[in-house]
């Protein structure tokens, strides 16, 4: 049985994320989708929050299961006989990311393989970043996350709309 690993912040979990988990669950017999609970990142939803957005997410599809983790992928990998990290790739900068990543995990863990999807067309600029300062800037999310997740930004974004940093998007 090969059991594989997407991990990521999932702040919030999109179209893209659910695209490739849903490719990724094809190809392996069981995927954890492990949403990291301290990224450096400006976060707009809790740990518990972005696991439970991702569980909904994927509520009926049987060979996916989320959780959260903390510390070294590799290591949540070695702890939970996980023998794949798959990732996401949207557009050419990423690679360079990913590939680094790849590279450190591959020589913390050599026995942990990488898996690199290409996402969809229609996903390819989507981030939880872009999601958000759509959001934050009364865009409407429809199309980029479940419905259950739009629900919550925009909630979310009442209270936050001052001080969620965006600049990008204003230009």
């Amino acid at each position: 049985m090969v059991r594989a690993v997407f991990p990521g912040s999932f702040d919030p979990v999109h179209n893209g994320h659910i695209d490739i988990a849903l490719r990724a669950a094809k190809l392996f017999d069981e995927l954890v989708v492990a949403v990291y609970d301290k990224p450096h990142k400006d976060l707009l939803f809790s740990p518990q929050e972005r696991l439970e957005l991702v569980q909904e997410a994927f509520q009926g599809h049987h060979r996916i299961q989320a959780t959260l983790f903390s510390g070294l992928t590799v290591d949540f990998c070695r702890k939970n006989n996980l023998q794949v990290i798959v990732r996401g790739l949207r557009v050419f900068s990423d690679f360079e990311h990913e590939f680094r990543m790849a590279l450190a995990n591959h020589h913390l863990a050599p026995e942990i393989e990488v898996v690199a999807l290409i996402t969809s067309e229609d996903h390819s600029f989507l981030s939880g970043s872009t999601v958000k300062e759509i959001a934050s800037l009364g865009g409407d999310v429809s199309e980029f996350v479940p419905e259950h997740v739009r629900i919550l930004i925009k909630e979310r974004m009442k209270d936050q709309t001052d001080s969620f940093p965006v600049n990008s998007l204003r230009d």
